[in-house]
């Protein structure tokens, strides 16, 4: 059963690992995908540089190929009446043809368009030389078609002049672009070679850097999986990166939370096993008592019914100390006020007053503290109750509610015979109550466990006239809230005497 189980849980790591990428992955995207973005673009912008150095380099020989036909070039007559004459073999253009992967062909024509040589069906230039040309002559270069191959077109104004006339000659020269665009795929291959070795390199050295970065991450994994069911100590990897030391701290915070839930459970759990067996035992032997007759059915009824009482008021009180836990484990309470949760427990427990005759009087100032109002009404409503039920019959009760601006004390006065020290402390601990018959030794426990929760202290402590003591002050103190802007909180003082 156990290896079952074992092996569906590796499963369901499994699934859940696969439905999520993996940090390797995603720095591999992260880091490959704009870099890639980033080579195709300066890849395209090597390969239009490239062409535009080619024909840089490429137009000079075109250049030189117009002046060469330039040199074989005559003209009998002046201006608009000047002949052109030429005498240009076209084997005079191999020489600037490379490789024999490219051709070139040229055209002579006046101004006018007229032909004079050259190839009749390359198209006539009607472009115009530009203000800055690249080159110490009238030289005009773009790019065209020719017998539905691209050229490049090299265009010269030539002026000729002899003895016998004058006139200005338009030379073209073209050459078609195998040569230049097989150079630039030359270099854009060789490029994308050495872009696409530094795209491995880059993904290699990912996957290694991740590898060496997520293995302290893996010696946590192994050490947690290795401990013993339950263990709940901190994690101690002294050699673990900086960056994970945030992570570390917080998995080590919330073990610690998780160990002391667990410890209260168990506390918990071995109290009230303990607790409730004693009262459960009574109500049996007082049943068994009850059905054998040993005593008369009324009183048999009436014990049943106290037993009952104590362990309702047992298991009403263990709860309220479980919420304690529970409610300290929360965020961050509400602010609530204290005077007005007081002096609703005290009109709550007003007929237990008057059963016992007290003068009872409250004093209350405005109280705004960081607290759950259960957590508050509970606290008022144990220290009132164990006040009210040790006060001596017909003495005097008193409540103040004191704030200075930080803290608030509240001082529960009566005028019995006071406490013992030692038990003064110990009354705190759960089930140590003063007199077992009438209590459960849970109330001061509930409210030394809210005190702490809110940050503040609780005391008992006698009040003395010279060597006799008069009386017990329990005393809280707890810090206050801050209050909102603009709440209207006023300080109100009341004496309400019964």
């Amino acid at each position: 059963m156990s290896t079952a189980i074992a092996r569906i849980a590796r499963a369901s790591r499994a699934s859940r690992a696969s439905r999520h990428h993996s940090l390797r992955r995603r720095l591999l995207v992260g880091i490959l995908l704009p870099v890639t973005l980033f080579i195709a673009f300066n890849t395209l912008s090597l390969y239009k540089q490239t062409l535009a150095s080619l024909h840089t380099a490429y137009d000079r020989t075109l250049l030189a190929s117009a002046k060469s036909i330039s040199e074989q070039l005559d003209v009998t007559g002046f201006d608009d009446e000047a002949l052109l004459r030429a005498t240009v073999p076209y084997s005079a253009l191999e020489a600037f043809e490379a490789d024999n992967q490219s051709q070139m062909f040229y055209r002579i024509s006046t101004l006018k368009g007229e032909l004079v040589s050259g190839f009749e069906d390359l198209p006539v230039w009607h472009g115009s030389i530009p203000m800055r040309p690249p080159y110490a002559a009238l030289v005009d270069f773009y790019d065209d078609q020719f017998r539905d191959r691209a050229v490049r077109v090299a265009v010269l104004l030539q002026p000729v002049a002899s003895a016998q006339g004058r006139a200005m000659a338009v030379i073209q020269v073209a050459e078609t672009l195998e040569i230049r665009e097989s150079l630039a795929l030359q270099i854009l291959w060789k490029t994308l070679l050495r872009q696409a070795l530094l795209i491995v390199v880059i993904a290699f050295t990912v996957v290694v850097v991740v590898q060496l970065a997520t293995r302290p991450v893996w010696q946590i994994s192994k050490q947690l999986q290795s401990r013993r069911e339950g263990d709940l100590s901190p994690i101690t990897a002294p050699l673990a990166p900086r960056e994970l030391q945030p992570l570390l701290d917080a998995t080590n915070e919330v073990m610690q939370r998780l160990r002391h839930l667990l410890r209260n459970q168990k506390r918990f759990v071995r109290d009230a096993s303990h607790q409730l067996r004693t009262p459960l035992a009574v109500l049996k032997t007082q049943v068994q008592s009850a059905l054998r007759g040993d005593m008369e059915p009324l009183q048999a009824l009436q014990e049943i019914s106290d037993t009952v009482d104590r362990a309702t008021q047992l298991a009403n009180q263990m709860l309220a100390l479980a919420k304690v836990e529970q409610l300290r484990q929360q965020d961050t309470p509400p602010a609530t006020r204290m005077d007005e949760v007081l002096r609703a427990v005290a009109l709550e427990i007003s007929p237990l007053i008057a059963q016992r005759n007290l003068d009872f009087g409250i004093h209350t100032d405005t109280a705004l503290v960081q607290a759950h109002e259960w957590m508050l009404r509970e606290l008022s409503r144990n220290l009132l109750h164990n006040a009210v039920r040790h006060a001596p019959h017909g003495s005097e009760l008193t409540v103040d509610l004191r704030s200075d601006g930080h803290h608030m004390a509240l001082t529960i006065s009566d005028h019995g015979h006071g406490i013992d020290s030692e038990l003064a402390t110990r009354l705190f601990q759960p089930f140590s109550a003063g007199d077992v018959r009438s209590g459960s030794g849970l109330g001061l426990a509930i409210c030394h466990e809210i005190v702490l929760a809110l940050g503040g202290s609780i005391a008992l402590t006698n009040r003395m006239d010279g060597n006799d003591v008069i009386g017990l002050d329990a005393v809280v103190r707890l810090p206050l809230a801050a209050p909102p802007p603009d709440d209207g909180l006023r300080p109100q003082a009341a004496q309400s005497p019964s």
